[in-house]
């Protein structure tokens, strides 16, 4: 088939650029006789498990928009990076793939320096199951010293439930615990993270009667923007801004600022922190 991939097919020109920036010989494909660089469409379907035909289809604008499945096998052909793959879906779809979940992964020493810089108002990084990879030392001390505990406690739902401290610092826990069962389902269904969510979601629902019936409520929150307010053992009632944000790159991962309503609480919190 002759070439038809013009600059009216984005998709076209970033598939055909991708393929040409793999080594033949790294995939177990022989380098000789090839008249142009990197792999081949057939070898590109081949690894995609993909009929050929439609692979090149694909390239030259032809047969409609790919299924989700179809780009995530290219993608795994073509050894994208998650920028990569996220890019191709927006060629291919108009929109993002869904989140991946990602199981047992840190943050990079440059997300732990924002968190850093964000004193001191409290700060912290969760996967979508909520667990808490990575806090500033403002969360410490207002929040929960989450370095005392062993990674695998160091969950929000857990503290929630489980810890009779969480219902202590609440002026409202029922309120506080029903928007935090109902924003964690909402990010776990994002994250598909259903296999990971089902043995805390059982663990919590033999230990705490309440998060039973909360679980079962089918009540879900929003958790974009809210007000929060606590009262601090040491400080006493002290209120915060609360907003979630995205990490770029990693939407499997929220960071969540706590910020001091009133200068003065912030002031009050600079101070226990020094």
């Amino acid at each position: 088939m002759g070439e038809h991939v013009t600059s009216e097919n984005p998709l076209g020109i970033y598939l055909k650029e991708r393929r040409a920036k793999l080594d033949p010989a790294a995939f177990g494909f022989s380098p000789a006789r090839r008249r142009t660089a990197g792999l081949r469409r057939e070898e590109v379907a081949q690894r995609a498990n993909i009929s050929p035909t439609w692979y090149t289809w694909l390239e030259q604008g032809r047969g409609g928009a790919p299924s989700a499945d179809v780009l995530d096998r290219i993608a795994r052909a073509l050894m994208l990076t998650d920028l990569e793959r996220e890019h191709l879906f927006l060629l291919g779809l108009g929109h993002p793939p869904e989140v991946r979940y990602r199981k047992d992964e840190g943050v990079t020493p440059r997300l732990q320096r924002v968190l850093d810089a964000l004193e001191p108002s409290p700060a912290l990084i969760r996967t979508a199951i909520w667990d808490v990879v990575a806090w500033n030392r403002a969360a410490t001390v207002m929040l929960i010293d989450y370095g005392s505990l062993p990674p695998e406690q160091r969950n929000i739902l857990r503290f929630v439930f489980l810890d009779p401290s969480a219902r202590a610092v609440q002026y409202d826990w029922e309120s506080v615990a029903r928007f935090v069962v109902g924003a964690f389902k909402i990010d776990a269904a994002r994250a598909g993270a259903a296999a990971d969510v089902e043995p805390l979601v059982d663990e919590l629902c033999r230990l705490s009667p309440e998060f039973k019936v909360m679980w079962g409520d089918n009540d879900l929150r929003s958790h974009g923007e809210a007000v929060k307010h606590i009262k601090h053992p040491v400080l006493g009632p002290i209120g915060f801004e609360y907003s979630a944000f995205a990490v770029d790159g990693r939407p499997d991962l929220s960071m969540v600022v706590y910020n001091p309503v009133t200068q003065a609480d912030l002031d009050r919190i600079r101070s226990l922190i020094e």
